[in-house]
């Protein structure tokens, strides 16, 4: 039964020893972003002194107890590094608390500040504003005027502002005036500015995220003689840069499900370390020439899109893999996410409350844990390439399903046609479009050819979504809240169920039959029980059992009774 189940994949064990450091961990990082400074260091502390008590407790076990002193060791490591992140939640919390921007948060005055611009301008929608006039840009603190006071001190603030703001660039130092006020619970950064005025550069400085915003630009701008809808996808789907995305496709390819193909992810990290490793390969380079050079084109990668948490969790998630590839380790794929999700998260205890990081692990666990599952069900007869591409998309919205549902109650049935469907053309476009992107910037007539290739790609997968957000039925309305959660859970289960019984007819039959013989032999069971508690009920209770007899007719004999003092009387 296994077999016809999983196939060979499904006899292999499953390593869980890091899922409970990855629970850990996470559990902590939330929890320390809504808790002050002290309660995350009393947090700290318990979870040493519990890793000290798991510690002790597999010391003190058998040589035997292999398999407790693993747990016992496994416990102790969870504590350790949840302990690692709530000291690093509290040193947040503190910043945020004591920092050098809190009197000036506190006081809710105008402030003059002067800041240092780390990220590229996006566009934000805002009530009482257009998605068009109101920008959020990241940046650090370098000093503030308030109140006749001069603060200096390192602090991180996003900055929202209106005209002026979307020309910003990474690297320069900025003076402009607004309104501080506390960031929410959960975030990294220390304070949110509003600013009252634009942005006044009083200086400029080399940053290699600029260099990779203008290859970005320059990418959307090399892009803009192809067709409307390849002309915006294209640079969403390659960069992550939607900003020519037309609004229309953009509800199209919300209505089908398919807008993580408009944001940099880790299917696109994954085509992009494979495409770099069999170019090494090509020019025959050893395994960790291969890998080194693998891990440098990654990189360059993630600094070309940005560091997004979805990027940045699969970049590491690539590097783990390749690591373990190098060294020889294999079948663990688990294990890597796991590691990766735990780096990530003692780096920024703050992405534990990411909806899109939690929904970029959820997709990586189901295609850890169901796709190879899903594809060896498929018959042997269908390619490997299309099994894969239908188990990959299935499994990860098996899992994200239930967190899309809370997110927004809508059901759309047609979202797993549609990205099996877009499968095939992701590759080319975020392959050959990543070849164009630097193209575009150094040697622009160079770069006609990919992005003519990959625009055509982009412009199918456009009219995939345009086509299936027209059918009827495309969005259903969900039930909201925990119900429509456990709804969706349960359906992604029915799902599963429902897959393996369509591929395995000849297994469901012999189960089907399996459960009517089981079935028969319970009721004749119970049949002859039944029968034989009237068998054996043979004992008379000594009633006369010809009371309801009729009467014979005849004279009637008395009924003789023994006198009072016991004596009989004569017959008369």
């Amino acid at each position: 039964m296994a077999e016809s189940l999983g196939g060979p994949e499904a006899g292999k064990r499953i390593d869980l020893r890091l899922v409970p450091v990855v629970m850990v961990t996470w559990s902590v990082a939330l929890a320390g972003g809504f808790i002050g400074a002290a309660w995350s260091v009393a947090l700290a502390g318990a979870l040493t002194v519990m890793g000290g008590v798991f510690l002790v407790l597999g010391r003190r076990q058998r040589p035997s107890g292999v398999r407790a002193r693993t747990l016992f060791a496994t416990l102790a490591l969870a504590c350790v590094l949840g302990a690692a992140v709530a000291v690093h939640c509290g040193v947040s919390a503190d910043h945020r608390e004591n920092g050098p921007l809190a009197p000036a948060v506190a006081a809710d005055d105008g402030v003059v500040i002067h800041v240092l611009i780390t990220g590229s301008p996006a566009a934000v929608r805002s009530p009482g504003h257009s998605s068009d006039d109101r920008w959020m840009v990241d940046a650090s603190l370098i000093d503030l005027r308030s109140e006749g006071s001069v603060v200096r001190g390192s602090a991180d603030i996003v900055i929202t502002g209106g005209d002026g703001w979307q020309n910003v660039r990474p690297g320069q130092r900025i003076r402009t005036t607004g309104t501080l006020k506390q960031a929410r619970d959960g975030q990294s950064e220390a304070v949110l500015l509003n600013a009252s005025s634009g942005p006044v550069v009083t200086g400029s400085g080399f940053d290699v995220r600029q260099t990779a915003a203008d290859v970005r630009k320059g990418f959307v701008a090399a892009a803009q003689w192809l067709p409307e809808d390849p002309a915006g996808l294209l640079p969403g789907m390659v960069t992550g840069d939607t900003s020519a995305l037309p609004e229309s496709l953009e509800a199209a390819m919300k209505t089908t499900g398919m807008t993580h193909l408009t944001a940099v992810s880790g299917a696109n990290c994954s085509l992009v370390l494979g495409g770099f490793i069999l170019l090494a390969r090509c020019f025959r380079l050893v395994r960790p020439a291969a890998g080194a050079f693998a891990a440098c084109g990654l990189l360059s990668f993630v600094v070309m899109v940005g560091p997004d948490p979805s990027v940045l969790r699969a970049a590491v998630m690539g590097a783990v893999g390749l690591a373990a590839l190098t060294g020889g380790l294999r079948g663990r794929s688990l294990t890597f996410l796991c590691l990766a999700t735990t780096i990530l998260l003692l780096l920024d205890p703050a992405m534990a409350a990411n909806v899109g990081f939690l929904l970029s692990v959820l997709a990586t666990l189901g295609i850890v844990l169901l796709a190879t599952r899903i594809a060896s069900w498929i018959p042997l007869w269908v390619p490997r390439w299309l099994a894969a591409g239908i188990a990959v998309p299935l499994s990860a919205q098996l899992l994200c399903g239930p967190v899309i549902v809370a997110l927004q109650p809508q059901f759309t049935p047609y979202a797993l046609i549609a990205n099996v469907a877009a499968g095939p053309l992701v590759a080319p476009v975020t392959i050959v479009g990543t070849i164009a992107a630097p193209l575009a910037t150094v040697l622009p007539w160079l770069a006609v050819v990919p992005i003519a290739v990959a625009g055509a790609c982009a412009g199918m997968v456009a009219g995939l979504a345009r086509f299936f957000a027209a059918l009827p039925g495309a969005a259903l309305p969900w039930a909201e809240g925990p119900i429509g959660i456990m709804a969706m859970v349960l359906s992604s289960i029915v799902t599963m169920l429902v897959v393996w019984m369509s591929l395995h007819p000849a297994d469901v039959k012999r189960l089907v039959m399996g459960l009517h013989g089981v079935v028969i032999v319970l009721l004749e069971r119970g049949a002859r029980r039944r029968h034989g508690r009237l068998e054996a009920c043979k004992v008379t209770s000594g009633r006369n059992h010809l009371w309801l007899l009729p009467k014979t007719p005849g004279p009637r004999v008395p009924r003789r009774t023994p006198s009072v003092g016991g004596k009989r009387r004569p017959p008369p």
